[in-house]
C-alpha cells in the first residue's frame, strides 16, 4: 500500500497523528484487506473504520478494546457475540449503544439503567415484552413513549398518568376499550381525542361541554340527535355550523381544517 499522493489530504488516526501503511500490523496489511484513505482500522474516520471490518468481519474481536471508541464500536457491529458481554460495561455510550443492538436479551437487562438515554432507548425497542414493565417509570420521556409502544395491553393502565403527552397518547391508542374512561379527563386535548376517536358513539354525550372545540366537533361529527340539539348554540361556530347541518340533513359534512386554530376555536 502506498502513502497518499502529494496535494492529497493526510490521513490522521485518533490522537491527530499522520499514519501510513508501513506501520500497520502485519495481520491487516495483506493486499485486499486495508487500504488508505478508504478502509484503515488507525484512521480516524468513523467511516474508514467501518469500512475496515466490513472487509475484515474476522478480526472484529482482537479490537474490543482498542483505546478509541470509535474502532470499539465498528468492532461490535461484527464481533462474536460471546466477546460482546465485556461492552456492557464499556465506558462510552456509543460502545454499549453499538453492543445493545446485538447483545442476548438475557444481557440487555444489565442496561435499562444505563446512564445515556440511546442505550436505554435501544434497550427498549429490544426488550421482551414481559420484561418492558421495568421501563415504565424511566427518567426519559422518548424510552417510556417506546415501552408504550410495545408493553402488552393489559399492562398499559400503569402509564395512564404519564408526565409526557405523548406518552399518554400512546397509551390512549392501545389500552383496551374498557380503560378509555379513565383517559378521557386528560388534562391535555389531543390526548383526549384519541379517546374519542376509539370511544362507541354511545359514550359521547359526556363530552359535549368538553373544552377543546376539536374535541366538540368530534362529537358533532358522530353524536345522535339528542346530542347535536345540544350542540347547536356551541360557542364555536364551526361546531355549532356542523351540528345545525346534521340536524337539518341540509347536505354533506364538510371537513374543516384544524390547522392554524387554537383548542378554544379562535383563529390563531
Amino acid at each position: 500500500m502506498n502513502s497518499p499522493a502529494p496535494g492529497t489530504k493526510q490521513a490522521v488516526d485518533w490522537l491527530d497523528q499522520p499514519i501510513a501503511c508501513a506501520g500497520c500490523p502485519d495481520d491487516v496489511k495483506p493486499e485486499g484487506r486495508c487500504e488508505l484513505m478508504k478502509a484503515c482500522v488507525r484512521d480516524r474516520s468513523v467511516q474508514r473504520i467501518a469500512q475496515f471490518f466490513s472487509w475484515n468481519p474476522a478480526v472484529a474481536n482482537d479490537y474490543l478494546k482498542h483505546p478509541y471508541f470509535e474502532v470499539r464500536a465498528c468492532a461490535a457491529r461484527h464481533a462474536d457475540v460471546f466477546h460482546l458481554r465485556t461492552l456492557v460495561d464499556d465506558p462510552d455510550e456509543t460502545v454499549r449503544w453499538a453492543a445493545v443492538m446485538r447483545l442476548p436479551r438475557s444481557f440487555l437487562l444489565r442496561l435499562i439503567h444505563d446512564p445515556h438515554r440511546e442505550v436505554r432507548i435501544r434497550v427498549a425497542s429490544r426488550l421482551s415484552e414481559q420484561d418492558l414493565g421495568v421501563m415504565i417509570d424511566d427518567p426519559d420521556y422518548y424510552v417510556r413513549l417506546m415501552v408504550a409502544k410495545h408493553l402488552p395491553e393489559h399492562k398499559l393502565p400503569l402509564m395512564i398518568a404519564d408526565e409526557d403527552p405523548e406518552v399518554r397518547r400512546t397509551v390512549a391508542r392501545r389500552i383496551p376499550r374498557e380503560w378509555l374512561g379513565r383517559m378521557l379527563l386528560d388534562s391535555d386535548p389531543v390526548v383526549r381525542m384519541e379517546v374519542v376517536r376509539r370511544l362507541p358513539d354511545s359514550a359521547l354525550l359526556s363530552l359535549v361541554r368538553d373544552a377543546d372545540w376539536r374535541i366538540r366537533y368530534e362529537v358533532a361529527a358522530r353524536g345522535n340527535r339528542e346530542i347535536l340539539q345540544l350542540l347547536v348554540d356551541d360557542p364555536d361556530s364551526e361546531v355549532r355550523r356542523h351540528a345545525r347541518e346534521r340536524l337539518d340533513e341540509s347536505g354533506p359534512v364538510h371537513m374543516i381544517d384544524f390547522m392554524g386554530r387554537n383548542g378554544n376555536g379562535h383563529e390563531s
